[in-house]
């Protein structure tokens, strides 16, 4: 007779595991910048901004993935195979196997502990270019069919990003951009900026965390840089804590941020109502 494959408490603490962020902030804010405070030698940096320029400084392991072949390829290399996929569908194991000939065997990725994706902001335009050019993209008379493009957009990018998370042993980091929203009231909201709203509503919830990368600017003191972390927070910003680990504000040092959802460490950073209020600039902050 057979028997479950039961993994025991002991076993299942033992296991290495990553965490996985959605770090979302408005243009200049430093979520790039943030390579600055993990470890370069542990990091696989995945930029799809062409703008490194921040960090061009920084000894990091770099790809540049240009198109969205390219980005499926990479996600079915990083993350392993779906063994539930169809040989022809993407992420399938033949499909990984694929990739691994061209790229070279997993074992090439042991030494990354974070893959850094900058950004989903890019990822959903370089998709939505591909996914225009699809047959769905058109009706029956060859003519464009816009519906279908953001369709196929929203399935291509919410699959690949919950594939590409699903690398189980490393933190996954995805970067995005964030727009202030006003409705006809003049009322203000935060969202992700990508292509389709689909993707935006989806990917807060396939991620363990979500946080804001924001510039605080308190009335009684100078500004500083902090990651807003707690949904229910004061400026509504976009924020999720699946770990309960974290307090309000975090400061904005990503290497004692995994460490603290981690595990690692008891108690890395202060509690929200003792961060000092550091001066924004974002070499002072790290010093």
């Amino acid at each position: 007779m057979g028997h479950l494959n039961i993994i025991s408490a002991d076993e299942r603490l033992k296991q290495q595991t990553g965490s996985k962020l959605l770090i979302c902030g408005f243009a200049g804010a430093g979520k790039t910048s943030l390579l600055r405070t993990v470890d370069p030698s542990t990091v696989l940096f995945l930029d799809m901004e062409s703008g490194d320029l921040a960090v061009q400084d920084v000894a990091v392991d770099q790809l540049c993935p240009q198109t969205w072949p390219e980005l499926r390829d990479l996600a079915c290399y990083l993350a392993g195979p779906d063994r539930n996929a169809a040989p022809t569908d993407p992420y399938s194991t033949a499909h990984y196997e694929a990739v691994c000939e061209r790229y070279g065997g997993a074992e090439a990725l042991n030494k990354y502990t974070t893959y850094f994706v900058d950004s989903l902001t890019v990822a959903t335009r370089i998709c939505f270019k591909w996914a225009q050019q699809q047959a769905e993209a058109h009706n029956a008379k060859g003519e464009k069919d816009t519906r279908g493009a953001y369709g196929l957009l929203g399935r291509e990018v919410v699959t690949w990003a919950t594939h590409l998370q699903k690398a189980r042993s490393k933190n996954v980091i995805f970067v995005c951009l964030m727009d202030e929203v006003k409705d006809d009231f003049g009322r203000v909201s935060f969202a992700l900026q990508t292509e389709g709203q689909k993707i935006a509503r989806e990917l807060p919830g396939i991620v363990d965390e979500v946080l804001t990368l924001a510039i605080m600017r308190p009335d009684d003191g100078p500004s500083y840089r902090a990651f807003v972390t707690q949904a229910d927070n004061e400026w509504g910003f976009p924020a999720k804590d699946r770990s309960g680990r974290l307090d309000a504000l975090e400061r904005p040092h990503l290497g004692q941020l995994l460490a603290k959802l981690n595990g690692k460490t008891a108690q890395i950073s202060t509690p929200a109502t003792a961060l000092p209020a550091t001066p924004v600039s974002l070499e002072k902050e790290l010093t």
